[in-house]
């Protein structure tokens, strides 16, 4: 039973602490998928972080923050396109260019504003998400088995983490059910077919790259405003490189994703649970606990970049012929 216990408990943080890395996987994918590589979700998740919880801190609404946040992301993701599709520039130079911008931005205006050495004051009452706790979750957390499961690993999770999970058969659903999703794969796959189409290439590049900068913006917000209290310095922590390869690992689709998402989000769960895990008179370090999941990032990119094969046009920019 005591094991049970802790697979719940185990699982409850898997959830928790996927939900940035789907939201953001789901976000790359979008954009990679209409041609446009992003390597720049890191950087507007960052973004969305500290303006969702600084906006959360001075005005004591999380919404308000949320949209502060989705509002940064999307104007890094104007600059992504800007120079990818407009100015047609290399798409991974300006990726890491927002990274850049992101990572010193938030700190000098975070210090410039609140002088906490690049924090933002924690967040409490209604300048964070609260858990929803389903009906009768308290009554039948005592049954066996059943009740666990649902008052504790399905149950008490903030609105983004639904929101997160709710986004992966809506993404299928607009790729593969819609004529929007069938003309961005098809701009990913072969942009001069659609533009003979008579369908502008570039208003279905923008519109991806706008979607990618709401979703990292939700990821963003859910870490300052929902997973912790408050912005630190580079609280992301790779969260975006490991979207990536969780992207790569998926083969560009929306349900493996979440389960590539939800494999890295247990390695840092246990990591968080299990710390210098004795073997046999041989203990295992909590900094090695810590850095599995980016092991296991680079053996993912290692092993699987050369038989994931990506949309065929991506990180081409597109010329219009005469």
């Amino acid at each position: 039973m005591e094991f049970f216990v802790t697979l719940i408990q185990v699982l409850d943080s898997t959830i928790r602490l996927s939900t940035p890395l789907l939201l953001a996987c789901l976000a790359g994918l979008f954009s990679e998928r209409a041609g446009i590589f992003d390597i720049g979700l890191e950087g507007k998740m960052l973004m969305s972080a500290f303006f969702s919880a600084a906006i959360a801190a001075v005005t004591g609404s999380v919404w308000l923050g949320l949209l502060a946040g989705i509002a940064s992301s999307l104007l890094l993701s104007g600059l992504h396109g800007l120079a990818s599709i407009t100015f047609r520039g290399n798409q991974l130079i300006s990726g890491v260019a927002i990274n850049f911008l992101a990572s010193g931005l938030t700190v000098l205006v975070a210090q410039s504003w609140f002088q906490q050495g690049g924090r933002t004051p924690s967040l409490f009452g209604g300048g964070r998400f609260e858990p929803i706790n389903f009906p009768f979750a308290e009554s039948l957390s005592g049954v066996p088995i059943v009740g666990p499961i649902y008052s504790e690993l399905l149950s008490g999770h903030s609105i983004l983490v639904y929101v997160a999970f709710l986004m992966v058969p809506a993404t299928w659903w607009i790729l593969y059910r819609t004529r929007f999703g069938l003309r961005l794969r098809a701009v990913g796959e072969n942009p001069a077919a659609v533009d003979t189409a008579g369908v502008s290439v570039v208003g279905l590049r923008f519109a991806a790259v706008a979607i990618c900068g709401v979703l990292c913006g939700i990821a963003g917000a859910y870490l300052a405003t929902a997973l912790q209290a408050g912005f630190v310095k580079e609280m992301t922590a790779g969260r975006g490189f490991i979207a990536l390869a969780a992207l790569i690992f998926a083969k560009w689709r929306p349900w493996h994703a979440m389960w590539a998402c939800l494999l890295f989000g247990l390695l840092q769960a246990i990591a968080l649970r299990f710390q210098n895990i004795d073997l046999g008179g041989v203990v295992i370090p909590v900094q090695v606990m810590d850095a599995l999941p980016y092991i296991l990032t680079v053996v993912i990119l290692a092993g699987f970049v050369g038989k994931a094969i990506p949309p065929r046009a991506g990180g081409e920019p597109y010329v219009k012929e005469r």
